[in-house]
């Protein structure tokens, strides 16, 4: 174990000596030069390693799933119809099956499509992975959620989000945990709006999608990591965490596996199981990371 910890630091030292202008493969390349034209979260729906890329190694994945942790990776992805969702095709990342108490899951909405409502007494939050939709809510009103915007849809909350041409979200859903008199509320946003949050003793950037108030019993963490840093808590808690690495690359410690992970890998963390983060190679690592929160574990 102390020789995979000295390749770990190895490859984080390398990796920030890479970064100056002096430094080994400091050289820009074409494909550096393309990625930048392209849009925000291009890489999560479509990955280094993808699918197609796969191809050729039959019955290859580097999906993992374990007894606390799971590493969810785009070849697996297995799509099918939604219900009640209109020409979308859905694929389940995390359910009750594995633990949680919170389903994630992507739903690719195709041209002319539309969503669904959850169950009854089921909070829902989707993030606009790629594309545009429409949220309309019962009182007619609508706003455009385009990629990097979210929607937070309280418990029994009539709406329905509508799609011209193609979109990818990622849902998630729970059952709401009521706490006496609090209630939820109607939260559309942006990640870009949302204020830096002081993190310390951490040298990464986290901004929270959903109010700290004891009202909500989830919120979703956008976590940036400049290449080369590091979680510097090697954490292990009560909570349960959906994770979707949305930009950048890096190592994932879960338990006492360490995996290689890019952008478009889910990952589901169980309660207590040991976790850390390293952020590779030359771009920024971004994840949005669900955690349940303000109820007790009992």
């Amino acid at each position: 174990m102390r020789s995979l910890h000295l390749i770990v630091f190895i490859v984080i030292s390398l990796v920030k000596a890479s970064k100056s202008d002096d430094g080994f493969c400091s050289a820009p390349s074409l494909v550096e030069s393309d990625e930048k034209t392209k849009p925000i979260y291009w890489k999560a729906t479509n990955p280094t390693l993808s699918p197609s890329h796969l191809q050729d190694l039959p019955g290859f994945t580097r999906s993992v799933y374990k007894r606390d942790h799971a590493l969810i990776t785009p070849e697996s992805h297995v799509y099918s119809s939604l219900p009640d969702w209109k020409n979308t095709l859905g694929a389940y990342l995390i359910t009750p099956a594995t633990g949680s108490h919170f389903v994630m899951y992507l739903a690719n909405m195709k041209e002319m499509s539309s969503s669904g409502l959850p169950p009854q007494d089921i909070e829902r939050l989707v993030f606009v992975v790629e594309g545009a939709v429409t949220l309309t809510n019962t009182s007619s009103s609508s706003k455009t959620l385009t990629v990097d915007s979210y929607a937070y849809l309280p418990p029994n909350f009539h709406h329905s989000l509508d799609c011209v041409e193609s979109a990818t979200l990622v849902v998630f859903e729970r059952r709401y945990e009521h706490l006496g008199s609090h209630t939820t509320e109607l939260i559309v946003g942006s990640t870009d709006k949302q204020p830096l949050l002081e993190t310390p003793g951490e040298v990464f950037e986290l901004r929270k999608l959903l109010p700290v108030s004891l009202a909500y019993d989830f919120n979703i963490h956008i976590m940036d990591f400049q290449p080369g840093e590091f979680l510097n808590v090697k954490e292990v808690h009560y909570n349960q965490h959906g994770l979707l690495l949305l930009e950048g690359q890096g190592i994932y410690r879960l338990g006492d596996n360490w995996y290689p992970v890019q952008a478009g890998d889910v990952i589901w963390m169980a309660p207590f199981v040991p976790q850390w983060y390293a952020a590779l190679g030359k771009t920024r690592s971004r994840y949005l990371l669900y955690k349940d929160v303000n109820r007790n574990p009992l």
